[in-house]
């Protein structure tokens, strides 16, 4: 029986690797209006502006990065409830998708899973209450 598809309430959450996080921090939050929602540590930062959520993430290297080189750490699509991770983690295995990291709660009480697409893009199905009202 095929299920019903679980609700997304699209992209409202991108992550990016930054060479230099502090000038990245410092760019969306005074010239672009975003705010710190969460610090979790010193090399990650989550802006947001109000309806979305920037996560910059300080790149793995401190050598700028090469013409062409993606930035992108991942793409985060909102659900409206918790409970809609886990229906996304049984219809993405029905499917034959295999989850990279299983629906957990993290510290802040959003609850998210990953996968990746079939060009490797990696994206998280992810409920955060700012982001899912």
């Amino acid at each position: 029986m095929t299920r019903a598809r679980p609700p997304l309430l699209g992209v409202r959450h991108v992550a990016l690797f930054v060479p230099n996080l502090e000038a990245a921090e410092s760019f969306w939050c005074q010239v672009m209006g975003y705010a710190v929602e969460w610090r979790p540590d010193p090399d990650n930062v989550y802006l947001s502006s109000g309806s979305d959520n920037l996560a910059l993430h300080r790149a793995p290297s401190p050598q700028p990065f090469a013409a062409g080189t993606q930035r992108l750490d991942h793409i985060g699509l909102a659900v409206p409830a918790p409970e809609d991770v886990d229906a996304w983690s049984v219809r993405l295995a029905e499917r034959g998708v295999a989850i990279k990291t299983a629906p957990r709660t993290h510290r802040d009480g959003s609850r998210s899973l990953y996968f990746h697409a079939p060009d490797g893009t990696l994206v998280q199905i992810i409920y955060h209450r700012p982001l899912s009202q």
